[in-house]
C-alpha cells in the first residue's frame, strides 16, 4: 500500500482519518471489490496507530457497507457499494446538550443490556480475550491520564460482536465513539487530572463487572451489570443537568 503518515491526534480523530484513507483506496480501486484488506498488524505498522483505532475504523467501514468480515478469514472489500439510502444516524450535532446525551443513553440501555446477555450466551474464547485486551488498553490509557474514549467504545463494540447478531454490531458501529460521554474538566491541573482518573477508574470497574458476567456465561448477571453501568452514566448526566438548571427534572 502507498505510504501515508497520519498526524498524532486524539484516538477519535485517528480513527476518522484511517477510515478516510481506507475509504479512498476502495473508491479509487487500489482496494478492489472482493479484495482482502491488510491484517490489523500491517495497518498498525503502516499508519502508526493502535489496534483499538484499527478495529474502530474497520467497524465504521462495516457500518457503511464498504467492507465485510468473515470470522477466522479476514475483512474484504464489499462486492458492490451500498446504495445511497437514508438510514439511522445520530450525528455529532444531535448530541450537543445534556438532554440529548441522556436520551441516547436511554436508547443504549434498551439495546445494550440485551446485547450483554446474548454475549454471555454466545461469546467465543477469542472474543472474550478481545474484550480483556481492550479493558487492559483502557486501564493503561487511564493510568497515562488519557480520556480513553476509543478503548471504551471498542469494549462496547466487542460485546455487540459477541452477540453473533450483525444488527447489534451494525447499530453500535453506526453510532461510533461519539456515544461515549465523558465528564469534561477544563483544567489540566494535577487535581483535575486526578479527579478524572478516579472517575474513569470507577467507570472501568463497571466494565470489569460486565466482563466477569460474560466470562461466567451468566446472561442475567451480564444484563444487570450493563444496565447498572449505563444507568449510572445516565444518572451522572441527570445530576449535572439538575445542578445547571437549579431545579429537578422528571424521570
Amino acid at each position: 500500500m502507498t505510504e501515508l503518515t497520519l498526524p498524532r491526534r486524539r484516538s477519535r480523530t485517528l480513527a476518522q482519518e484511517l477510515v478516510a484513507a481506507l475509504e479512498q483506496r476502495i473508491q479509487d480501486g487500489r482496494l478492489a471489490p472482493g479484495e482482502k484488506l491488510p491484517t490489523e498488524a500491517a495497518v498498525m505498522a503502516e499508519y502508526g496507530v493502535s489496534r483499538t483505532v484499527v478495529r474502530e475504523a474497520i467497524s465504521r467501514l462495516q457500518a457503511a457497507g464498504l467492507v465485510s468480515t468473515r470470522h477466522g478469514v479476514g475483512t474484504f472489500v464489499s462486492e458492490a457499494p451500498p446504495p445511497d439510502e437514508p438510514g439511522f444516524r445520530i450525528r455529532p450535532n444531535q448530541l450537543g446538550t445534556l438532554q440529548e446525551v441522556i436520551a441516547l443513553l436511554e436508547l443504549r440501555i434498551g439495546i445494550e443490556t440485551e446485547a450483554a446477555a446474548l454475549a454471555a450466551q454466545r461469546r467465543t474464547d477469542e472474543q472474550l480475550l478481545a474484550m480483556r485486551r481492550v479493558l487492559d488498553e483502557l486501564a493503561d490509557a487511564i493510568d497515562h491520564g488519557e480520556a480513553a474514549v476509543a478503548a471504551d467504545f471498542q469494549f462496547h463494540l466487542e460485546i455487540a460482536r459477541a452477540t453473533h447478531n450483525a444488527h447489534y454490531l451494525r447499530f453500535m458501529a453506526t453510532l461510533g465513539d461519539q456515544v461515549i460521554p465523558r465528564a469534561r474538566l477544563d483544567e489540566e491541573s494535577p487535581e483535575a487530572l486526578a479527579q478524572r482518573q478516579a472517575f474513569l477508574r470507577r467507570v472501568n470497574a463497571e466494565h470489569e463487572s460486565i466482563l466477569d458476567a460474560i466470562a461466567a456465561g451468566d446472561p442475567e448477571a451480564a444484563r444487570a451489570a450493563m444496565r447498572t453501568h449505563l444507568s449510572n452514566s445516565r444518572e451522572r448526566r441527570r445530576r449535572t443537568l439538575v445542578t445547571l438548571a437549579g431545579s429537578p427534572i422528571r424521570a
